[in-house]
């Protein structure tokens, strides 16, 4: 059926199918490991308001419809509310994205304990029902049964953990921890064995999302570690998030988003050269716009879709920094090196982010690459 939330009727994704038994979806569940209904699940999703505003049905992995749920959604986890929900969740990392996270949880009646080093997001996080807020890392992990992070970059969250009054300091046997931020996977791999060797889980819990489906509950994470503990750790995001999807051992899910960030980056420059070549041409920008959006081709995507219109409104206010995206478009990069695939445009995607950081659009939306390009071109893009 066709989606009155999208102009002229255009199909939402959401209402889209896909066979179990066609063969490109069944190599898509060999590679998962996966064989089919009857397999033992990977993914699970919950019904939510889209972002749209229409109802959205639940989808299985990677958006692909016809997918059926798992045992542990959010509606078997809260009918098990006192099993599952009576532990206590510690928070370490209360930014752009950590804040809304640790707020739906306390919504939902999640008894939280956290830290940051912001005095200013410690108060805001006191301020939540049930919260409590400490002093370091570890005294977080001493009081937890589930931990989750959200932090900006290799280091912080090598410190978070493994330093002084970090998490391996404080921890218990039998805690859970779960790092939503984007990382290297050496850095999970390298955190998970050390925190194993005290009897603690590590698990690699990235997102995907921005600020606005944080607070919304929309994320999506994609999870790496021990499988056997994927169900203690559900329950909690099914609050923060609409689908999870496990991908395979710790690090797994970190080599998944730095692809996807990767990509991403990529296709941001890719959307302001497009737009460029709009402007130096004489063709019409929001004529563009319109066919893009609405011409079925292959020229569509979440980022046109999200982002173009804001470009050529000139608003690059951030939901999801420059500075962060660059150094996700790094961190890509350096996993293509590590495994020795070339990556040209990639390469130079990141020195298109490092141009930006260095001519002061870093702590603008990651759209804002856009004004390296009108630079290169001696013209704006925006209409304004």
């Amino acid at each position: 059926p066709r989606c009155s939330c999208l102009p002229s009727g255009r199909r939402c994704s959401r209402g889209r199918r896909r066979s179990w038994k066609t063969a490109s979806f069944q190599r898509i569940l060999a590679d998962t490991g996966t064989r089919g209904r009857s397999s033992e699940w990977q993914w699970t999703d919950r019904v939510v308001e889209g972002r749209h505003g229409c109802a959205a049905a639940p989808r299985g992995l990677g958006g692909l419809g016809g997918a059926r749920s798992p045992p542990c959604t959010e509606a078997a986890a809260r009918r098990g509310g006192d099993t599952l929900m009576s532990g206590t969740v510690g928070f370490v990392g209360l930014g752009r994205m950590g804040l809304p996270m640790a707020t739906n949880l306390a919504r939902a009646g999640v008894r939280l304990v956290c830290h940051d080093t912001s005095p200013a997001a410690g108060v805001a996080a006191a301020a939540l029902a049930g919260a409590s807020v400490v002093g370091s890392a570890g005294e977080v992990a001493a009081r937890a049964d589930v931990l989750f992070t959200c932090l900006p970059n290799n280091d912080v969250v090598r410190a978070a953990y493994l330093g002084p009054g970090g998490v391996a300091g404080g921890a218990r046997p039998g805690l859970v921890t779960c790092d939503c931020s984007t990382v290297g996977p050496e850095v999970t791999t390298e955190i998970a064995a050390a925190l194993a060797a005290r009897g603690v889980t590590h698990m690699d819990t990235p997102m995907l999302g921005s600020e606005p489906q944080a607070v919304a509950g929309e994320i999506f994470f994609i999870v790496g570690g021990d499988r056997a503990k994927v169900d203690t750790v559900l329950p909690y995001l099914a609050h923060m998030g609409t689908r999870h999807v496990y991908v395979g051992p710790a690090g797994t899910g970190n080599r998944i988003k730095l692809i996807h960030n990767g990509l991403a980056a990529v296709t941001a420059v890719a959307v302001a050269e497009a737009l460029a070549v709009c402007v130096a041409s004489g063709v019409d920008r929001d004529t563009f716009y319109e066919v893009v959006r609405q011409g079925g081709g292959m020229a569509y995507g979440t980022y046109f879709e999200r982002r173009a219109k804001r470009v050529l409104d000139g608003d690059f206010s951030p939901t999801f920094t420059l500075e962060l995206m660059r150094k996700d478009a790094a961190l890509a990069l350096a996993l293509a090196g590590a495994v020795k695939v070339p990556a040209p445009l990639l390469e130079e995607t990141r020195r298109t982010y490092d141009e930006a950081v260095t001519r002061g659009w870093g702590r603008e939306d990651f759209s804002a690459v856009t004004h390296v390009v009108e630079h290169r071109i001696g013209r704006a893009l925006s209409a304004g």
